[in-house]
């Protein structure tokens, strides 16, 4: 018996990607429905290769759907799928958990949606196969849920559907623990792994992985997205293949200027970078974040034009791509060092007494008291408690940065 089924996770349709809509309002509205499109691409792309099963791990919804559009779009798609003869078993994650919408769905004849009470198996005869799965009862999973799957059904190509975050994984939380030893124990041939947004194989006999998410929401999910194509034959896997499905695509460029001689070969450098980044994209719309690091004779004229360096790029990268946007300009440069001595000056004094109020933390315990009382006015859930908290993180040092480099452009 030869078929074939993809492996998807982490959906989170018409969820927002994070951070656009309040910085580039018109970027954001070109790519708004970028997780619905990218939920067409895997729809497509199970059809074009005669897939008979799509396995969904989990977080196929946003925990604040409250739109039954929402729910009618996937039904709608899931219907597609039956055309073709595609099956669908799906599990909830934290985020559908929280969506009361989202286990009450009225899906068509060919969705299966494991019970959150207990773990169920669904046998799929026509292609020998049988998958395993329980949905989370609630957000926070703490226990390892998968030492209560079923046992392998003989003679039957055995998927494991499972939420979660395995031995521990940075930026997720620690939901529904388990081991690698543990799942290769348990006989199937397939783990079928959701809930971490960066794809991962974290076995290879059997497959043990994360498929990843379809579409990045944020700069911290970076390169490309999209679901894993499997083949079967005989009972075993002979083919996994990573598809790329996403419509829009998030970047981090990191770039040493210390050689970089001139404001003109600086913005040379990041248009060469810029460009191998689109390239990459493949027509993508794509959001870039620019990091500028390095020793620098550059560096106090860069932080002190700031604004005027991103006008820059943010001009050049129109002319390269209008689905080209510059999410952020971090500058990460250092003044060259400086020979240890005495400085008599007036910016001499200056520096010095920059630097003693910042080693004290006169800086940070100022802005820190002035934000608490900025935060508190802040209505609940508000977008600019973030922004407050980017501040305090950042803010002390951004004025030291600025303060150093306008006594270094006077000095000089």
């Amino acid at each position: 018996m030869r078929f074939r089924f993809l492996h998807a996770a982490d959906l989170h349709l018409d969820s927002p990607l994070l951070g656009l809509s309040a910085k580039s309002p018109e970027f954001a509205a070109r790519i708004e429905d970028a997780s619905r499109q990218a939920f067409d691409n895997l729809v497509e792309l199970a059809l074009a290769e005669d897939c008979r099963l799509l396995v969904v791990a989990g977080d196929a919804f946003d925990r604040d759907w409250r739109d039954w559009r929402t729910g009618r779009f996937f039904v709608e798609r899931l219907a597609r799928l039956r055309e073709g003869g595609v099956k669908v078993v799906m599990i909830l994650g934290n985020h559908d958990a929280q969506n009361g919408l989202a286990a009450r769905l009225e899906a068509s004849d060919n969705f299966t949606l494991f019970s959150s009470r207990c773990a169920q198996s669904a046998v799929f005869e026509d292609i020998g196969a049988a998958a395993h799965g329980r949905s989370f009862p609630n957000r926070e999973v703490a226990e390892n849920i998968a030492l209560d799957y079923p046992p392998p059904l003989p003679g039957y190509f055995n998927i494991g559907v499972l939420h979660t975050c395995a031995t521990g994984r940075e930026g997720h939380e620690p939901y529904a623990p388990c081991t690698v030893e543990q799942l290769r124990n348990h006989g199937y041939q397939y783990w079928a792994l959701g809930h971490v947004h960066a794809r991962e194989v974290l076995c290879e006999d059997p497959p043990i992985l994360y498929s990843g998410n379809l579409q990045a929401r944020h700069i911290r999910e970076t390169g490309a997205k999209g679901a894993t194509l499997v083949e079967v034959e005989d009972g075993a896997v002979t083919r996994l293949e990573h598809r790329p499905l996403d419509v829009a695509r998030f970047a981090h460029e990191r770039i040493d200027i210390g050689a970089v001689d001139g404001r003109d070969a600086l913005l040379a450098l990041v248009l060469e970078r810029a460009q191998a980044t689109c390239a990459a994209a493949e027509g993508r719309a794509l959001a870039l974040r620019v990091e500028l690091c390095g020793a620098s004779p550059l560096h106090a004229e860069l932080v002190a034009d700031a604004p005027a360096l991103r006008e820059e790029i943010e001009t050049m990268f129109a002319a390269i791509s209008p689905d080209l946007w510059l999410e952020k300009l971090s500058l990460r440069t250092q003044a060259l060092a400086r020979e240890a001595k005495v400085d008599p000056s007036v910016a001499g004094g200056l520096r010095e007494a920059i630097e003693e109020l910042f080693a004290q933390g006169w800086l940070e315990g100022r802005l820190k008291e002035r934000l608490s009382r900025i935060r508190a006015k802040l209505p609940p859930n508000a977008h600019g408690e973030d922004l407050t908290r980017l501040m305090e993180a950042e803010g002390a040092a951004r004025a030291r940065a600025l303060a150093l480099a306008l006594l270094e452009r006077g000095d000089g």
